[in-house]
């Protein structure tokens, strides 16, 4: 389970967070000033700690710093008034993950806690790696889980690589495990008790995304009313991971370069040099070489960025890995989920080894998941398995346009005891609509994100994070 500490001197607001944020995955711990915030620290080891600027017995900021000298990889989010600015600046410097100021808005918060929670456990989780020979430690939320010959060799790369202060390139397609090979070469790293940054290129607009980067100084841009920190600064002394770094921009691109020649950037608007001395682990599921030489990607570039290349083979090409994975995503969930079932039917495997798996591992995680919701018994039969065939690139596209979001979906999960409904029932209707408009738009991405109403880089993200394999609608 998941914690957060909450260190603030207004009553309402340390209520709110508890009645908000407190579920069977996150607990809610909170205090009211300095000194209990700091035992609770010590005391608790929370995952993520969002603490007020402003406290009757102390400084935020002092407090920020005595708490950072007892672990200095717990993410701090920061809530201030606007006359304490300087301050939050000032924090942001000195390695804490965000700030944002009252009144605090929900969903602002909600997505800034589940990103620092997301980055608190790649920072303090260890990837296992497994060992053909040892058993799989059930209790580990993060594992490199295979045993064919592809991924004996992504072992030995991280082995080789960890400890060598290079750059390293992940490729790959989506969900194959870059996220998680980048967490274990950190881990296994001389740098390891440094930060570690991770950002998604293509999850952030272009606009955008050089200032997460970079950073920005204040009258940069419209929008810029204050100073930032971007997350390059923030990984001074230690690893910064850009995923999809295939979708960054020239501009951007041109600046990382810079970065990766003599370690030194400016921000956004700015025009003072600043030297960092940051590790870069970059993934992409992109060719970059058809990139290069296509004119969209830098092939200097390019060349700094792949000093060390790792390949992360897809799912149905990983021999009999599927079987391997299966069975550790059920040891895995079915505690989580309330289910004594530790065996998987043959007939079950057959249909899961027939897949084509285009959001690969991932995906996999994702089915025995939704499996498990419905499963009963003690053996995980077919008719518990989500339809694979509606997303499947093999498959005949009239064959099952039944609407997912159903009367009886809806009262299976209720059944199941889900706690988790409205994001299944999103992410169900996300991959239905998005799938039937890039068929009519016959793949064009832009046509279809015209269609949606939403920009081709949302789309983008969406096709990747849902699994969809784009090539099944050429």
């Amino acid at each position: 389970m998941q914690s957060l500490l909450v260190i603030d001197d207004e009553a309402s607001i340390l209520k709110a967070f508890e009645r908000a944020f407190t579920t069977e995955t996150t607990s809610v711990m909170t205090a009211k000033n300095g000194a209990d915030g700091e035992a609770l620290f010590v005391q608790a080891k929370p995952d993520v700690v969002v603490l007020d600027l402003s406290l009757p017995d102390t400084n935020g900021l002092e407090l920020f710093k005595r708490l950072r000298e007892i672990d200095p990889r717990i993410p701090f989010i920061f809530i201030t008034g606007h006359g304490t600015v300087e301050s939050a600046i000032e924090a942001t410097k000195l390695g804490a993950y965000d700030y944002l100021f009252k009144p605090l808005e929900l969903d602002e918060m909600r997505a800034l806690l589940e990103k620092a929670f997301n980055l608190s456990r790649m920072v303090r989780v260890q990837p296992v790696l497994a060992d053909e020979d040892a058993p799989m430690d059930e209790s580990v939320a993060d594992a490199i889980v295979g045993r064919c010959h592809a991924m004996k060799e992504v072992y030995k790369a991280i082995g080789r690589v960890a400890s060598q202060n290079l750059t390293v390139l992940l490729l790959g397609e989506s969900g194959t495990g870059k996220e998680v090979v980048a967490q274990a070469i950190y881990h296994h790293s001389a740098r390891s008790s440094g930060p570690f940054q991770a950002i998604n290129c293509a999850a952030i607009p272009d606009a955008l995304l050089e200032s997460e980067i970079f950073g920005h100084e204040k009258g940069a841009f419209t929008d810029a009313h204050r100073q930032r920190i971007g997350k390059l600064e923030q990984a001074d002394r230690g690893t910064l991971f850009l995923d999809e770094v295939g979708d960054m921009s020239p501009m951007t691109q041109a600046k990382l370069l810079r970065v990766l020649q003599d370690q030194t950037f400016e921000r956004v608007g700015g025009n003072t040099p600043i030297k960092v001395d940051a590790r870069i682990i970059a993934a992409t599921n992109h060719d970059l070489k058809k990139l290069v030489t296509e004119g969209l990607f830098r092939s200097d570039l390019y060349f700094r960025l792949s000093v060390v290349t790792i390949h992360l083979p897809p799912l149905r090409e990983r021999e009999d890995d599927l079987k391997v994975l299966a069975e550790y995503f059920l040891r895995r969930y079915s505690n989580e989920f309330g289910k004594d079932i530790r065996t998987i039917a043959p007939e079950t495997l057959e249909i899961l080894d027939q897949y084509h798996w285009p959001g690969n591992v991932r995906e996999l995680e994702s089915v025995m998941k939704q499996s498990l919701l419905t499963a009963r018994g003690n053996i995980l039969l077919p008719d518990f398995l989500p339809p694979l065939s509606a997303v499947s690139p093999h498959a005949d596209s009239q064959s099952d346009k039944s609407s997912f979001l159903s009367e009886q979906f809806v009262a299976e999960r209720l059944e199941a005891g889900s706690d988790n409904l409205y994001a299944e029932a999103i992410a169900i209707a996300e991959r239905q609509l998005i799938t039937q408009v890039l068929d009519h738009t016959t793949g064009n991405q832009l046509k279809a994100a015209t269609i949606l109403g939403i920009s081709r880089v949302t789309l983008r993200s969406k096709i990747k994070s849902l699994g969809i394999d784009i090539k099944q609608f050429s």
